[in-house]
């Protein structure tokens, strides 16, 4: 695996159909897409195509700070695999595959140079943990 490369995952035990809608809704991602409870995503826009465009807005409950995590997508197969580019031009790919009653979700992207490492991928495993989360209990 190249160096600059982090990798995440999870075991979900809902259907793949939930799974996909649960990570490709923007109703639902408002709901998970935070790494800690003091924040969250008030706004999700995702047009899920190759080319298409997503934008979650991810903010500080107490409304101390806001950022924009955005990108466009580079292949779409629908239950199997997403990958994407983000503003910064960092690749990000997502893959579902079924598993013994379970969905794994495993995230590939890369590093940015501004954290570390373990704080990009304890932060990027606390959103994936939240998704998990949220969606075994509310789907």
């Amino acid at each position: 695996m190249d160096s600059n490369k982090i990798h995440i995952e999870t075991m979900i035990h809902k259907p793949i159909e939930k799974v996909w809608e649960a990570y490709t809704l923007p109703k639902h991602i408002m709901e998970w897409n935070h790494a800690s409870e003091d924040w969250h995503s008030p706004k999700a826009e995702n047009d899920l195509r190759p080319g298409g465009q997503f934008n979650y807005t991810m903010a500080a409950k107490d409304g101390s700070f806001s950022f924009d995590f955005s990108g466009i997508y580079d292949e779409v197969i629908v239950g199997k695999k997403i990958s994407y580019t983000l503003g910064d031009n960092r690749k990000v790919d997502v893959y579902f595959s079924q598993q013994d009653g379970f969905v794994k979700v495993e995230t590939l992207f890369e590093a940015e140079g501004t954290n570390s490492l373990d704080m990009q991928k304890n932060g990027w495993q606390a959103i994936l943990d939240n998704f998990k989360k949220y969606t075994e209990s509310s789907l």
